[in-house]
């Protein structure tokens, strides 16, 4: 078994038992399309924005996606067994303060369905290893085709690997859905030919990226999902996905 490493320095909380829940595949398949991303980032530093609830409290209907973000203190803050660089990009990306200064969130809008060519499916395999295979796909279903979907373009895909954090535990007072590993890549009409697509099938890939993901030192490989979205040229949120990989998760 993994050594088990908590969210916060064993000084300020105490070890909670861990799950023992076996996961198998799972994927974004019947999961209502989200109509918002929400997205909160808390500074590493400081371990108060952690074991505090949120100002606001994010719809229904909300992906909810929590950074840790690397701070001033390096490895010696209270939160930085859990904090990834790729909070640091995204911030970046979506123009706000690296690292926020306590905490920051940022709500984007997902578009109507039909903005994209087809719909947006993440998936997550079991762990081996240290490992999870997971993947992200634009499928377009037979029908969609014929009634005139929207054409293709380049996107641009985020798909994140996220552990679901209960309430009451690992020191938060609310559901955390933390970052653990993150992929980034583009798609473009160019790329089809390396989807694979099966001729005469339901349902067509008209875009496909599979890839291994590390589980880092600390996560706890039953409470892993996988979550995603797309991206247009300017910015635009046009699909979302998640798979939580659990029942009834929130």
């Amino acid at each position: 078994m993994r050594r088990q490493l908590r969210i916060l320095a064993p000084a300020l909380l105490a070890s909670a038992p861990l799950l023992a829940v076996a996961q198998s595949t799972c994927t974004s398949d019947g999961q209502p399309q989200p109509r918002t991303v929400y997205e909160r980032f808390i500074n590493a530093d400081c371990a108060s924005c952690w074991a505090s609830a949120p100002g606001h409290a994010p719809g229904a209907s909300a992906l909810v996606i929590d950074w840790i973000v690397p701070g001033s203190l390096g490895d010696d803050a209270p939160l930085a067994a859990a904090a990834t660089r790729d909070g640091i990009e995204r911030l970046q990306a979506l123009q706000r303060p690296a690292p926020p200064t306590a905490a920051d969130t940022f709500i984007s809008d997902v578009a109507p369905p039909g903005a994209a060519p087809g719909r947006l499916r993440v998936a997550r395999g079991p762990a081996v290893n240290d490992y999870a295979g997971t993947g992200i796909s634009l499928v377009r279903s037979a029908g969609a085709a014929q009634r005139g979907a929207a054409p293709l373009a380049t996107y641009a895909f985020t798909l994140l690997l996220v552990e679901r954090i209960p309430a009451g535990t690992e020191g938060s007072p609310v559901v955390r859905h933390l970052v653990r590993n993150a992929l980034q890549g583009t798609w473009s009409p160019s790329d089809r030919s390396a989807a694979p697509r099966a001729a005469g099938a339901r349902n067509a890939w008209l875009f496909m990226e599979n890839r291994p993901m590390r589980i880092p030192d600390g996560a706890q490989a039953e409470r892993l999902g996988v979550v995603g979205w797309l991206q247009d040229a300017d910015g635009r949120v046009l699909a979302a996905a998640q798979a939580p990989c659990r029942a009834g998760a929130d």
